[in-house]
């Protein structure tokens, strides 16, 4: 089959940001099918243009056998304000349409959601060629972007809730990262749903490394370090990171360690260094090819968001990542996810907003090594039986096979 992709946050596996798409991507290839990813040239986690796009910029990518990548105009102010990620939206909506009509011998389209302007972008051109549309469903967006308070708009409000059930209703099959996000689907008409849930690939991450090399590079040496790696955005609440920061301040052997990007990250780092918090390393982001290294040098994961009530829909994807790499979870985030560290006992869940929870549960994990290890021991296990890439991505192959035959 040749796969057709729509889809503006894409990231490879050599650049920062969530790399689940490239990842089935490539076990697709693997299988002999071809993979065409329209994406944007400027990353969605910096903002800033992509390394392959500056190096190759509005081109086409060939990296791997069976995989092309293709970059289309995107409105490049991504963060410069709400207002400003809209036109990114709209802009690479329109170019993906025109970038994506040329691809020849396509049998089916993947559009994915957010940005869920692309999901039009998709379906378009999924009905032009006459071939199945299957819509991806990665967040709950626009109701995310209302409850956050980022989107307020009333007239806007309508008109993404009215996009958001036609594209529900149009998909000749939907597909979902969390079982949480089903219900909601289906209140807004959506049909066949699949839930391919976000996992992690075994063979990136060994439980065994230590990552003294990570730690030898940024001081790290002696400590216990708490690592959160990911976006540093409005969602991520990272603001009770540093609150945990400052209740640990009494602990000098602990260490709180912030590997990534995102809008707010220029406001945290100035509140971290008004309050003298020594003991926070914000680090930049890194890709998923040296994330390995970064997790190894890792006490335990944080994984956090904001306690709003859809957010326990999520799977978030750091925390398959922390998991695979034998690597205890202080969570943050209540829900489906909260179900999979109890279910894997591979962490400590916490109240979402409360620090001093927080605080607590990495001192109980930097007290006693032997049992954060065997947490994290527990949660790679369940990882490698229920969340491996390798065989989510073949769930993902008969589910195209399922939606061409019935084509």
């Amino acid at each position: 089959m040749h796969i057709l992709l729509i889809h503006q946050a894409f990231a490879a596996i050599d650049e920062p940001g969530g790399t689940r798409h490239h990842e089935l991507a490539r076990y697709l290839a693997g299988r002999g099918h071809r993979v065409t990813i329209v994406a944007s040239p400027v990353s969605y986690l910096t903002g800033n243009a992509s390394a392959a796009s500056r190096a190759n910029p509005m081109g086409g990518e060939v990296g791997e056998a069976n995989i092309a990548i293709l970059r289309a105009y995107t409105y490049p102010a991504l963060h410069k304000s709400f207002l400003h990620r809209v036109f990114s939206f709209i802009s690479f909506m329109l170019s993906s349409f025109l970038t994506g009509l040329r691809v020849a011998d396509v049998d089916l389209v993947w559009g994915t959601s957010p940005p869920i302007f692309q999901g039009l972008t998709a379906w378009g051109i999924a009905r032009l060629k006459r071939v199945p549309f299957l819509f991806e469903v990665r967040d709950l967006w626009p109701a995310f972007a209302i409850q956050v308070g980022v989107l307020k708009n009333p007239w806007l409000i309508g008109a993404s809730e009215w996009l958001e059930r036609f594209l529900y209703r149009s998909a000749d099959r939907l597909m979902v990262n969390s079982p949480g996000f089903v219900e909601h689907l289906r209140a807004r008409g959506g049909g066949e749903i699949a839930l391919i849930p976000n996992g992690a690939d075994p063979k990136m991450f060994d439980p065994a490394l230590d990552g003294a090399e990570f730690r030898q590079a940024h001081g790290l040496e002696g400590k216990f370090v708490a690592l959160y790696a990911g976006a540093h955005g409005m969602s991520n609440d990272l603001n009770v990171v540093l609150d945990a920061a400052q209740l640990l301040r009494p602990h000098p052997e602990i260490a709180i360690v912030l590997v990534g990007d995102g809008k707010d990250k220029p406001a945290l780092q100035v509140r971290a260094e008004s309050l003298g918090l020594e003991n926070v390393y914000f680090l930049p982001p890194v890709s998923k090819t040296n994330m390995a290294q970064v997790l190894a040098a890792a006490d335990a994961g944080i994984a956090i968001l904001k306690p709003i009530p859809l957010y326990a829909t999520v799977y978030p994807n750091k925390v398959f990542d922390y998991l695979c790499a034998g690597r205890p979870v202080v969570l943050a985030i209540e829900g489906v996810i909260c179900q999979v560290v109890e279910a894997a006992q591979a962490g400590f869940p916490i109240t979402p907003g409360r620090a001093d929870e927080m605080a607590e549960a990495i001192l109980k994990l930097a007290a006693d090594p032997q049992r954060a290890r065997q947490m994290g021991l527990q949660g790679r296990r369940y990882i490698e039986e229920h969340f491996d890439r390798a065989a989510l991505a073949a769930r993902l192959e008969n589910l195209f096979a399922a939606m061409k035959e019935d084509r």
